[in-house]
């Protein structure tokens, strides 16, 4: 075991007499680190009191602060998963607010729609994204997006045919690949029961932005 933590950790033998680290500490880092290898995000701190036979999260949230005070992680208030690796690299990684059901008319990241805010590699996207937003239904099925799913979106008023974006026609928000149709365009679903929406020109579209990756939750929560 002991040359297991060494080998991962640049030849350092991380056990409580090199690193002030308790036994039960350093069990509690290796199970962050083996939920962000697994999940590609950290526990919550109920996951971690499960996980440990913990009476409540407060006693995770105890050896969290300890693992804090001995730079090993650094907590973000605000986020069940804000629990930030020393080892990974801060620049990439994202704090990403999730988005779920969009009010009529209102911006897409208004603060009621706000759900949460999740930690994210930037590595996982395609382009650096601004929001995730919480699918619902099945439009988009035969794109490998389904309902429940995550899409990671870079906010920007302007997409190129062929791109997947979230659009709003007047009070409605939807995810569909945005194609030319004539003069106008057509939201193309990727369901073969699910009609494409048709835009003519001078009716209301607007692009909120352009899909740059999917996360499935896996369980976040």
């Amino acid at each position: 075991m002991a040359a297991e933590h060494r080998a991962r950790h640049g030849g350092h033998a991380l056990d409580g007499r090199a690193d002030g680290l308790t036994a039960r500490q350093r069990e509690v880092l290796d199970f962050i680190e083996r939920c962000v290898q697994a999940h590609g995000a950290p526990p919550t701190r109920a996951e971690i009191a499960q996980a440990f036979g913990f009476r409540s999260p407060n006693a995770a949230q105890a050896h969290l602060r300890a693992l804090q005070r001995k730079g090993v992680l650094a907590l973000r208030d605000g986020s069940a998963r804000g629990i930030q690796l020393a080892h990974a690299p801060a620049q990439d990684v994202l704090q990403l607010p999730l988005v779920g059901r969009v009010a009529a008319g209102s911006p897409i990241l208004a603060q009621e729609h706000v759900e949460a805010v999740y930690p994210a590699d930037a590595r996982w996207f395609a382009r650096r994204p601004d929001y995730l937003l919480r699918v619902r239904g099945w439009s988009m099925r035969d794109a490998g997006i389904h309902d429940g799913d995550l899409v990671a979106v870079q906010a920007t008023p302007q997409a190129r045919p062929g791109q997947i974006v979230v659009a709003r026609l007047g009070d409605d928000v939807t995810v569909k690949r945005l194609q030319r149709h004539g003069q106008g365009w057509r939201l193309q679903a990727a369901h073969p029961e699910v009609a494409d929406i048709l835009v003519e020109p001078g009716e209301p579209l607007t692009i909120e932005g352009v899909v740059v990756g999917l996360v499935r939750p896996h369980g976040w929560s």
